[in-house]
């Protein structure tokens, strides 16, 4: 039996529904499509400001809804932000920091043992799933799940092309496929397209039902795989770094098509005027293949390139089309809006906070947004990938974001960092020093959540560390030749 509420309940009704006109339907009637783009960067679309990239479906869809700037993901990588959006919970909470094991990279080169890590949610964990279905919703999900085995027992009636996998495997974006729970089509045919035609015929099908439709593409990660006339295409742009942000580049556009052809289905089958569309990612983008410029870094890292992602909510009654919201928000706060558009009850334990009065227009609400990362993560491309050091994307510490303020704690040493994401997106100057009330005011505010949701310290030394070996490898990445623009 899923449970609902551990310490409590805390009601959650009315306050979304204040600002609708009166012709408005009634919103617990809404169906939603959530499409999940799997490591997009904040800047990876043309809306966004992408230089590089042609997106003109997705451009369409900000232009009819609601673009948050400083839209953020619950964590820098794939398990922890999921396990994050589909239940509401801060990363303390469901024990999920990375794709397993914690402690990644050299052994050497680590100070510190990593805490556990948890790979999925229990089945008993509520789930957004769980949410829409308890309410008499259809739910079906089409494509990377990732943060259990069977989303069947987690919420959905309808699972296509989801299990433990958190990528299609070794040449699976085109069939046959390496992923679970989908029958191959033609040789040849592409992953998303095919994603894409099952949540279409799910549409269909349920045309005159109240449906929850998740679209978590397992595109644009990696594997890098794209349609050859694209490749193609991108290869003769002269603007386009590299032959793997060439491939990106295809994978982006593909992806764009296919969201194209779902605003059509909706269109068609006349489910546009009473269907939510939410259009994020994951995480951020890998920089080293999509620079986030001026956002710092990219998947992995704490930075703003590896957190912050793009965001669209189209919501019939409710957005002002080609509206642009800079409020900070978490995909924590799915949950609580999907909960009190439904007018349920949820836990206090929930640590999002309902997009509502935003949606309505209203003021934000103040708040500060926490990530807890007690764990390492291995460098991806080295210098490229514009982390603390060229060896990890991540090592353990947390950050919290309050205002335009960001402060940045890492274990190993101790250290603290304060920027202003106001003046330095890119947070290249740290301001601790100059303004050191503002730094211990938001450090004992860090501390205080991290008591709050019990969050395991790393504290144990790793016996194994060896600092000259670990200077030596930074040295041999400070010294690689990162610079080249030419196609490889």
């Amino acid at each position: 039996m899923k449970t609902w509420s551990s310490r409590g309940l805390l009601l959650a009704v009315g306050i979304f529904f204040i600002s609708c006109s009166q012709q408005t339907e009634d919103l617990s009637k809404s169906n939603v499509l959530f499409i999940l783009v799997d490591d997009l960067g904040w800047r990876d679309l043309s809306f966004m400001g992408s230089p590089w990239f042609e997106t003109p479906n997705i451009d369409r869809l900000s232009k009819q809804g609601m673009v948050f700037t400083n839209a953020y993901a619950g964590a820098s990588n794939c398990a922890p932000s999921r396990a994050s959006l589909m239940t509401g919970l801060a990363t303390p909470r469901h024990g999920i920091y990375t794709v397993s094991p914690s402690a990644r990279g050299d052994k050497r080169t680590r100070r510190l043992i990593p805490v556990t890590n948890t790979k999925f949610i229990n089945d008993d964990q509520p789930t957004i799933g769980d949410l829409f279905k308890r309410n008499g919703y259809v739910t079906g999900t089409f494509g990377k799940w990732h943060i259990g085995a069977d989303p069947t027992k987690q919420g959905f009636d309808l699972n296509i092309g989801g299990g433990k996998n958190g990528n299609p495997g070794k040449g699976g974006y085109f069939s046959p496929y390496n992923i679970p729970n989908i029958e191959d089509g033609p040789e040849g045919e592409y992953l998303p397209d095919r994603l894409t035609d099952e949540a279409i015929n799910f549409l269909k099908l349920n045309k005159d039902n109240r449906f929850y439709a998740h679209l978590p593409y397992y595109t644009v990660h990696t594997p890098l795989m794209g349609k050859q006339h694209l490749v193609e295409k991108y290869l003769s742009k002269p603007n386009i770094l590299s032959k793997k942000q060439a491939i990106y580049a295809a994978m982006v556009e593909a992806l764009d098509h296919n969201i194209g052809r779902l605003i059509k289905a909706l269109e068609d089958f006349d489910l546009d005027k009473n269907t939510v569309v939410i259009f994020t990612s994951d995480n951020g983008g890998i920089a080293a293949i999509s620079p986030q410029t001026p956002l710092r870094a990219g998947k992995g890292s704490y930075f703003e390139g590896g957190i912050r992602v793009p965001l669209i909510v189209k919501w019939p009654g409710i957005t002002k089309s080609g509206t642009t919201n800079s409020s900070p928000t978490v995909n924590l706060d799915f949950f609580p809006t999907f909960s009190e558009m439904l007018e349920n009850t949820h836990s206090e334990d929930i640590d999002g906070t309902s997009l509502g009065p935003l949606l309505n227009g209203k003021d934000p609400v103040n708040r500060s947004l926490i990530w807890h990362f007690p764990i390492y993560l291995e460098e991806y491309d080295g210098v490229k990938d514009q982390s603390l050091d060229p060896l990890f994307r991540t090592r353990p510490g947390s950050v919290i974001r309050s205002g335009n303020w960001k402060l940045h704690h890492y274990y190993e040493k101790d250290e603290v960092f304060l920027y202003n994401l106001k003046d330095d997106p890119g947070e290249t100057t740290d301001l601790s020093s100059k303004y050191p009330e503002l730094t211990e005011s938001l450090f004992l505010e860090l501390e205080a959540w991290l008591s709050e949701t019990n969050a395991p310290l790393p504290s144990e030394v790793n016996l194994e560390y060896d600092e000259s070996f670990e200077l030596s490898r930074i040295q041999e990445l400070l010294t690689k030749d990162t610079t080249t623009n030419s196609i490889q």
